[in-house]
């Protein structure tokens, strides 16, 4: 048994610091914003929201994809995030993503369909930041060559350019 009681409002506090700590791990970020997430996350670092510049998601480590695609010329070269690595930062374990682009088209990507290694959240076409005119700054891409798996009506329905947030939905 315990010699030392720790008196209720101790404890209640320590908890709510603990709980406010893993809440903030995520740091601000110093640019522009180009990503907000907001719904069931566990990592936020504004409020509800997790907010992203496009450092913070270059720091999360970069996948490239060359593949074509059925919008643009040619093979392309992308450079992001792995949408799972970003889901796992932000403690996402289930649900629905429900992925919007500046004009506020919306598709919706169940997180069991996100895989390992694809699709990315690319930030970089053919090695330049991608402008709101050439489908930027973010659009979630899969690699259609690799496999026919990557070319259905799904992946490409889910391919949205001009990601600015995302929503995590039961």
């Amino acid at each position: 048994m315990c010699k030392y009681r720790v008196p209720a409002a101790v404890t209640a506090a320590l908890f709510l610091w603990v709980g406010t700590a893993s809440a903030s791990d995520l740091p601000m970020p110093e640019g522009e914003v180009v990503l907000t997430v907001s719904g069931n996350i566990a990592t936020a670092n504004d409020g509800d929201r997790a907010l992203f510049d496009l450092s913070m998601l270059q720091g999360m480590g970069a996948t490239r994809i060359s593949t074509s695609t059925i919008w643009t010329d040619g093979v392309q070269s992308f450079t992001g995030v792995p949408l799972y690595i970003l889901l796992e930062e932000l403690g996402v374990t289930g649900g629905t993503l429900r992925a919007t682009a500046i004009n506020d088209y919306t598709v919706e990507i169940p997180v069991t369909d996100v895989g390992e290694t694809f699709p990315i959240i690319a930030y970089l076409r053919n090695s330049e930041v991608m402008s709101i005119r050439d489908k930027g700054p973010l659009w979630i891409v899969y690699p259609y060559d690799l496999s026919p798996e990557y070319r259905t009506e799904t992946s490409y329905a889910q391919s949205i350019w001009q990601l600015d947030r995302i929503e995590v939905v039961e």
